[in-house]
Order: C-alpha cells, then sequence, then structure tokens
C-alpha cells in the first residue's frame, strides 16, 4: 500500500478546509488521482539558469527536445520565458540555493518545505516562492495558513530571518487564457494568531490521519488494481532521460 503523504506546505494550505471531512476527502482525491508529471524539472532548469549560467535557449532546447508529452511540454514552455523575465527585470546580484526543511504540523505529520534558492537585489535578501499551478492559487485563509508558517520556519533560519519572502503566482485567470506573473508581498497577507494557527493544523491533521483509516480499511485487492493503474498512468519521466 502507498502511504498517504502531504507533497509540499503549499499543497496542505491548498487542501485545508474548515470541515475536517473536507480535507480528508481531498485527501484521498490526490491519493487516487495523483498528478501524472511534476513541477519539479522546472525548478531545476531555474537552477540551471540562475545558478550555473545555462543560457535560456539551451534550456528551452532541452525542454523541446527532452520533455515527451505535448501538454507538459507546453506547461514548461510557458512557465520558464515567464520566471526568467522575472529575474531579467531584478537581476539578482548573487543567487544561492537553500536547503529543505519539515515542519511539524502533528504527531507523526511533517511536511515538507523545499524553498528554490534566494537572491539578493537592490541591497536585500528577498526569498521568492513560485506558485506554479495554473488555476486555484492560494487565497484568503488559505494563502495566510502558507505564509504564516513560511515565516515560522523563515524566524527559525538565521540565514533568512531578515529576507523578503515572496510569492511569484504564475496562474491564468481563466482556465483558457495565458498565464501572467502575479508577485504577492507576504508583508501583505495578513498573519494568523498563534491559536488559529494552531486551530487551523489541528483540522488539517484531523483530516489527514482519517484519511490514512480510510485508505487503509480499503481491501487488499482495491489497493494493487490501484496501483498498477498508477503505474499505468505515469508517463513523465526523468526531465534529463531520453523521449518516450
Amino acid at each position: 500500500m502507498r502511504n498517504l503523504s502531504v507533497p509540499s506546505l503549499q499543497h496542505l494550505a491548498r487542501n485545508w478546509d474548515q470541515n475536517p471531512v473536507e480535507v480528508k476527502k481531498s485527501l484521498i482525491r490526490l491519493y487516487d488521482n495523483p498528478p501524472t508529471f511534476s513541477y519539479n524539472p522546472v525548478h531545476q532548469m531555474l537552477h540551471d539558469r540562475l545558478v550555473l549560467n545555462v543560457p535560456l535557449e539551451q534550456v528551452l532546447h532541452a525542454v523541446r527536445t527532452h520533455v515527451a508529452r505535448p501538454s507538459v511540454r507546453d506547461n514548461y514552455l510557458e512557465l520558464i520565458p515567464l520566471i526568467d523575465s522575472y529575474f531579467q527585470h531584478i537581476r539578482p546580484t548573487y543567487v544561492h540555493t537553500v536547503a529543505g526543511r519539515q515542519y511539524p504540523v502533528a504527531r507523526n505529520l511533517m511536511v515538507p518545505f523545499a524553498p528554490p534558492l534566494v537572491y539578493g537585489a537592490g541591497g536585500e535578501v528577498c526569498f521568492p516562492w513560485f506558485s506554479l499551478w495554473k488555476s486555484n492559487p492560494l487565497v484568503g485563509e488559505n494563502l495566510s495558513l502558507f505564509v504564516s508558517v513560511v515565516r515560522e520556519l523563515v524566524l527559525q533560519d538565521p540565514d533568512l530571518e531578515a529576507s523578503r519572502f515572496l510569492i511569484l503566482d504564475l496562474s491564468a485567470k481563466k482556465k483558457e487564457q495565458h498565464r501572467a506573473l502575479k508577485i504577492v508581498d507576504s508583508r501583505d497577507v495578513p498573519i494568523l494568531s498563534n491559536y488559529r494557527l494552531r486551530e487551523m493544523l489541528d483540522v488539517f491533521s484531523k483530516g489527514y490521519f482519517d484519511a490514512v483509516r480510510e485508505i487503509s480499511n480499503r481491501p487488499a485487492t482495491q489497493e494493487i488494481a490501484d496501483a498498477a493503474q498508477l503505474n499505468k498512468d505515469r508517463r513523465q519521466g526523468d526531465f534529463f532521460l531520453s523521449p518516450e
């Protein structure tokens, strides 16, 4: 049986709901229908572009020649120039990678947070997060939940505590429209009180553990069939392997 995992802190915030039953349902849907591609290659390409100074055209050529699925390829080709244009405008004086960490949501529930990089520009340290979803970006209390937890994590890190935390929202206003870059400064996002933060995390953890129990009670035959279907649907290979 596959483990039910929360892939990122951003996913936690996106799947949070006032009702733990809805949290459970959304996590079970994610378990039963996991994404068939990953945005991780975009972060890797961003690293190659900014840290290793790989030319943009070389990065785009790698996408065109190594990403076999047209929908995924087009997605990457739309994202990368948009992100690159932001950094060309900012022109950072330096770019550093940042170590990932985990946030303890509850006992036996650690959620990963892997910031892609930190950069310096205009005499200040900036700590960007790239929201790569094309639809349904974080808003309202879900956004406040994400920013509040990130700020808590950042304050524990002496290398980041003085940094400016920015969210680069790369979604489209409507499904049929192109993506556009929207910069959200975390200083403009309402921060949750400690009580409300704990309350929201408790709701999420209840929904999570209820989902774990429901999945663990499924018949073994169903899990075997689900695993077979999952393997059949996984068509997005390693970005640096040959096309399928």
